[in-house]
């Protein structure tokens, strides 16, 4: 297949010596990153497999990208991973050479492995082209675990490319675009659309090592056209609006604000649009089909939905026994599956799981519960598993319940789960993060609050009160955690 970086293969005039990455104070031209990235390539090429220490530096760029240049399968590592879990994945995947930055103090379960110390500085000349099928692995990519031990999904060369292609024409991301983030670099989302896709494209990444507000300010200030975050961000940054104008002014001038990995609340989205006259778009992915959907830079940023299907991506939905749903209408709750070449290849040493992902005829199960407007918009309303709640006859979904909450002035964050109910099946149960001390009438006030937005049928049974909600490291809230912490709050029956 053709190369992933035409820019540092040479097919694209006049890059050598642009900017290709920046990662705080630390910077690299493509010319420099493909004499690193190549010298790197020519010492690992032929091993079965590699780990990289996943910081978010330069060194780890230049891995993952020599990687892809010698036809080795990486596997990022999260840094933050405890012990078990790291020890787990190495058996799993079994890498030959550990990738890392110089001086890094790596832990034990890694001892076994050869370690090289990325140079990103090595002098080298552009590495000469791998002729690669496009199914050939590219990434192991393990899955947050929530089910039982991580699985490392296969991502082959061809859905990498095809994503980043998709993305390319959804959002009309071309070379002349600067994205600035600050994304972990051992998920999807930070590391192939926020490293890998401005160097397809033959554009730069700017990230800021740590998220804040003025980091934001300065470097879209300061040239960049894009930026990706996650919803945590994205209300740090409504948080901080109202006192910050030179932020207001530098998010309103971007050319694109993406969020992604996990639904970022309507109520988000309008302070900052009322500040800034810029829309946030969201888009729909998952690690083992990299991206689905998106909104697109020249469609309708329509709030609380993940666009429409992207370029290459077959998108239904279905009922419990796999059939279609009816209709449509922007009602009917179906799981998403998805076909196309977006797709992972296999669970790695996991032939069982594998078949059991897919259908007969393809189609990936993604396990997200959706609804899907007439015109092909998608709006996610949670996870089979967590956020489809069935109460007295009816499919509800969590997401818009969390949303009619958060628009509540005294509500700052907001989970829905189910419970078992002898009378309705499952109840509804909202978790509360309050603005400031609960009154004795908050949880009532709430319940008629969501019934008056939505349908009687969808208001809260049960309000818990929590100081905080449990989040991972993309900002998801890992509601199995809640269950855990019921015995710890005041609770409205």
């Amino acid at each position: 297949m053709s190369p992933l970086f035409p820019a540092l293969a040479g097919d694209l005039p006049a890059t050598a010596d642009r900017p290709a990455l920046r990662f705080g104070a630390h910077s690299l031209t493509y010319g420099q990153l493909a004499a690193a990235a190549g010298a790197l390539a020519g010492r690992i090429r032929g091993a079965d497999r590699v780990a990289v220490w996943a910081t978010p530096t330069l060194e780890t760029a230049v891995a993952v990208v020599a990687a892809l240049l010698a036809g080795v399968p990486a596997v990022p590592l999260n840094p933050k991973s405890g012990e078990s879990e790291l020890g787990h994945i190495v058996k799993d995947s079994a890498p030959e050479l550990i990738l890392t930055t110089p001086g890094s103090d790596l832990p034990s379960t890694l001892d076994q492995l050869t370690r090289i110390d990325v140079d990103v500085h090595a002098p080298g000349e552009n590495p000469p082209p791998t002729d690669l099928a496009p199914g050939h692995p590219a990434l192991v990519v393990y899955t947050s675990g929530t089910t039982g031990p991580p699985k490392g999904a296969v991502i082959p060369r061809r859905a990498i490319a095809a994503t980043l292609d998709a993305l390319a024409d959804a959002w009309q991301w071309t070379g002349d675009d600067v994205l600035v983030h600050a994304l972990p670099l051992f998920h999807v989302h930070g590391l192939i659309l926020g490293t890998l896709g401005p160097l397809r494209r033959g554009g730069s990444v700017r990230h800021l090592g740590r998220f804040d507000t003025a980091g934001v300010a300065r470097e879209l200030t300061e040239g960049a056209t894009m930026l990706f975050g996650v919803p945590t961000m994205y209300h740090r940054l409504a948080e901080a609006l109202p006192g910050e104008p030179a932020l207001a002014a530098a998010l309103g001038g971007a050319r694109l604000l993406v969020s992604g990995s996990a639904a970022l609340p309507v109520h988000d989205h309008e302070r900052i649009t009322a500040a800034t006259g810029r829309r946030v778009i969201e888009r729909y992915g998952m690690t083992e089909t990299l991206m689905n959907t998106s909104v697109r830079a020249d469609g309708e940023p329509r709030a609380g939905t993940v666009g429409v299907p992207l370029p290459g991506v077959e998108l239904r939905l279905v009922e419990e026994d796999g059939t279609p749903v009816a209709a449509y209408d922007g009602e009917t709750v179906g799981e998403i599956q998805v076909r196309g070449p977006n797709l992972f290849t296999e669970y790695l040493n996991r032939p069982d799981a594998t078949a059991a992902a897919f259908t007969a005829d393809g189609w990936f199960r993604t396990g997200d519960m959706a609804v899907r407007d007439p015109d092909g918009y998608v709006r996610i309303v949670g996870r089979k598993a967590t956020d489809l709640i069935k109460s007295g006859g009816y499919k509800i979904g969590a997401g818009e319940i969390e949303n009619a909450l958060l628009e509540h002035p005294a509500v700052r964050e907001a989970a829905v789960t189910g419970e078992p109910d002898d009378d309705l099946g499952e109840r509804i149960v909202a978790w509360v993060v309050p603005g400031e001390q609960p009154h004795d009438t908050l949880a009532a006030e709430l319940t008629r609050h969501v019934a008056d937005r939505l349908a009687p049928h969808k208001r809260p049974r049960t309000v818990r009160f929590l100081g905080s909600l449990p989040r991972n490291d993309m900002g998801k809230i890992m509601k199995r955690a809640l269950k855990d912490a019921h015995e710890d709050v005041a609770g409205h029956g």
